[in-house]
């Protein structure tokens, strides 16, 4: 409120302000709504108690800087200024009920609204904060410049006691089975090699660079917390084409433990409700922080598609995936720097970028049906599994089980009409693309389709082809009618092909 004995003056937030005054008003109102009242005039009767109110609070609230950026201080300094603020006014008015005890005003109206403004403020401050630190992000510090002659450090061979020490290690962590998958892939027992059981962050940035070309790490990513920052230092300690092997129980492995383990009706039970705990509250805004005070990040249910993306997007190129008893293990040689940069997205609501007319790259709003990191994969999934009939990669593991019953009925597509309103799209015309898929049609195609928008409903529809190249044959002819007969004519003309055979053929979303 004060430094050295004197008020701080500043420039008030207005919208602070304004919010104060709403909230004070929904509290007021819900009082007249849910307390007997004996008045069938409440604001009138209260208008000058609750004016007073209102000047009170906010003159307190302007002194014990209530009113600066938000982000200027902390959540716990709000809060203890909340309070003050709260009991000031609540002693204030305390004391003229006492003073006045035949006052026309009631006691419980008066207290109640201050009670109320009160939690109504602390929600306010909660929400927020939650999703400030949601969606803070900690940058790790890299130092890509440095990046010179990256090779790794010449390696030699351990000493025979050396040696088995860390085979004993191995297998004390990760088993028989594992330490033979480790053994077959990398040169484990040479110094260029560093086994890691356990994650201490501090000492992570103490490794020479190029120190190691493997990294192998034994604890499993479900049970710790920064994944992310943990691969990044790696990627930046790693000498180019350095190795990471690291392993994750996957969701799937999960859910089957718990499937076999109890009876049907009551193991279902437990896995959503699991499943809600360590896979949904780790990712929600208002439950991250909460989380992992409880259970520092342990038991998180991590999908096979989130960790080969977060692989990928800290800069990893995935080389062999093995599933050893319980767990997968994961060897990925580092392809490039870490691009950690701004706070992932997991929201129900995702924003894709797609390209549009004249070759310009627009933002398109869809419900999310994939895993976390899956658009970091889509190389990989392409390499791994092709395309199928419709254009769609075969088993794309990036899909989860709601999700591929959003595209089956289009449910996924319903806020591309946001795009529609924003004149990004036409409702009839050709598929927005992404980068990647776009690159895979012909250049004569490429060409033909940035002359034009994209639509909500594709030619695809109307034709249903099969393979990519009947998919381009299918777009090329709708383009060309377009040019030939008039974008509105071949539009009309495609909407009512796509209209029966949705209809009268069930043509769905692959």
């Amino acid at each position: 409120m004060s430094t050295n004995g004197k008020i701080l003056f500043y420039k008030p937030k207005l919208w602070l302000i304004g919010l104060d005054l709403l909230l004070i008003i929904i509290s007021i109102s819900l009082v007249f709504l849910l307390l007997p009242l004996t008045t069938t005039t409440p604001f009138q009767k209260y208008s000058i108690p609750f004016l007073l109110f209102a000047s009170v609070w906010i003159i307190l609230s302007y002194l014990f800087q209530r009113y600066k950026k938000l982000r200027s201080r902390s959540f716990f300094k709000h809060i203890f200024s909340l309070f003050y603020i709260s009991i000031i006014v609540f002693t204030i008015f305390g004391a003229y009920i006492l003073i006045e005890p035949k006052s026309p005003w009631s006691q419980n109206v008066l207290l109640t609204v201050i009670i109320g403004v009160f939690l109504l403020e602390y929600l306010t401050l909660l929400i927020y904060f939650a999703y400030k630190y949601a969606t803070q992000y900690e940058v790790p510090e890299l130092h890509h410049e440095l990046r010179k002659d990256a090779v790794a450090m010449e390696s030699e061979e351990l000493s025979e006691d050396a040696r088995s020490e860390r085979q004993v290690r191995i297998i004390e962590n990760a088993g028989k089975k594992a330490f033979e998958f480790i053994n077959k892939n990398v040169k484990w027992d040479e110094t260029g090699t560093h086994i890691l059981s356990e994650v201490k962050f501090y000492e992570l940035p103490k490794i020479e660079l190029y120190q190691y070309s493997t990294i192998i790490q034994l604890k499993k990513l479900n049970d710790f917390r920064g994944i992310n920052r943990m691969l990044a230092i790696f990627n930046e300690k790693l000498p180019d084409d350095g190795k990471v092997i690291c392993c994750y129980k996957s969701q799937n492995t999960t859910k089957q433990n718990i499937l076999r383990r109890k009876p049907k009706i009551l193991a279902y039970v437990y896995y959503i409700g699991h499943f809600i705990i360590h896979r949904i509250f780790p990712k929600f805004f208002l439950t991250k922080r909460l989380y992992y005070d409880f259970t520092e990040g342990k038991k998180r249910i991590l999908s096979k598609t989130e960790v080969l993306g977060r692989l990928t997007y800290c800069g990893f190129k995935v080389e062999k995936i093995a599933k050893i008893d319980n767990l997968h293990y994961v060897i990925a040689k580092r392809d490039r720097d870490a691009i950690i940069q701004g706070q992932r997205n997991y929201g129900l609501l995702i924003k894709l970028k797609r390209v549009g007319k004249n070759n310009k790259l627009f933002t398109v709003y869809k419900f999310r049906t994939m895993h976390p990191y899956a658009e970091f994969i889509q190389d990989y999934i392409f390499e791994q599994s092709n395309l199928a009939e419709g254009g769609k990669f075969k088993n794309d593991i990036r899909v989860t089980t709601i999700g591929k019953f959003l595209r089956k009925f289009w449910l996924d597509e319903l806020p591309m009409f946001l795009n529609l309103v924003r004149g990004d799209i036409k409702f009839v015309g050709v598929r927005p693309l992404s980068k990647h898929y776009f690159n895979l049609y012909s250049q004569e195609l490429q060409e033909k389709r940035v002359k034009h928008k994209p639509g909500l409903l594709p030619p695809f529809y109307a034709d249903m082809p099969k393979t990519l190249e009947e998919i381009q044959n299918s777009e090329m002819r709708y383009l060309t009618e377009c040019e030939n007969q008039g974008t509105f004519k071949t539009d009309t003309k495609y909407f009512f092909l796509i209209l029966k055979n949705i209809l009268f053929k069930k043509a769905r979303s692959a």
